[in-house]
C-alpha cells in the first residue's frame, strides 16, 4: 500500500472518529436550542395571557369603583331622604305640619284642633284667617277694590298660592 493511501485511511478514520465523539454533543447542543426556544415560546404565550387577563380584570375594578362610587352616592341619597323623612316625621309629631294633612275643602271642619297657624283662627288685617281661610262676607282689601295686582293676577289666595309651591318643592 501507498503511503498516500495509509495516510488518507488514516485521516478518514480520525475524522469517523471525531464525528462520532462529536456527534451526541452536536444533538445534545441542538436538543438544548430546541427546548430553549420551546421554553420562550411558552413564555411569551403565558405572559400575552397574563397580560390579557391583567388588562381584563383591570377593566372590571375600574368599573366596580365606579359603581361604588355610584353606591356610595345613591346610599347618601338615601340617607338624606331617610334624615327629610324624619324631619317631616318630627314635624307631624308635633302638629307643625297639619296642613299638609288636611285638604282645601277640610280646613273648616279641621281650624279649631289642626296646628296650621294662630290656635283660635283670628283674622289678619286683610280678612283671611291665620289658616288661610277668607272669612264669610270679607274679602282682602285689594280684592274688594277689584285689583287683581295683589296675588300677581292669579285667583287664588296667598295661602294657596304657598300650597303650590310646597307641592312644587316635595315633588323635586
Amino acid at each position: 500500500m501507498s503511503t498516500g493511501l495509509i495516510i488518507a485511511i488514516v485521516v478518514v478514520v480520525l475524522i469517523l472518529i471525531a464525528l462520532l465523539v462529536m456527534l451526541p454533543r452536536m444533538r445534545a447542543k441542538a436538543e438544548e436550542r430546541k427546548a430553549q426556544k420551546e421554553l420562550e415560546s411558552r413564555r411569551e404565550r403565558v405572559a400575552t395571557e397574563n397580560r390579557e387577563v391583567a388588562s381584563t380584570r383591570a377593566s372590571e375594578a375600574e368599573k366596580a369603583e365606579q359603581q361604588a362610587v355610584v353606591a356610595q352616592q345613591q346610599a347618601k341619597a338615601q340617607r338624606a331622604d331617610a334624615d327629610r323623612l324624619e324631619a317631616e316625621a318630627q314635624l307631624h309629631e308635633r302638629g307643625l305640619a297639619d296642613d299638609q294633612l288636611i285638604d282645601d275643602h277640610e280646613r273648616d271642619r279641621f281650624s279649631g284642633v289642626a296646628g296650621t297657624g294662630a290656635a283660635d283662627g283670628e283674622a289678619r288685617d286683610d280678612g283671611v284667617r291665620d289658616d288661610g281661610v277668607v272669612r264669610d262676607g270679607e274679602r282682602p282689601a285689594a280684592r274688594q277694590a277689584g285689583d287683581d295686582t295683589a296675588t300677581d293676577g292669579a285667583s287664588s289666595s296667598e295661602y294657596e298660592q304657598g300650597r303650590v309651591d310646597e307641592r312644587e318643592a316635595e315633588h323635586r
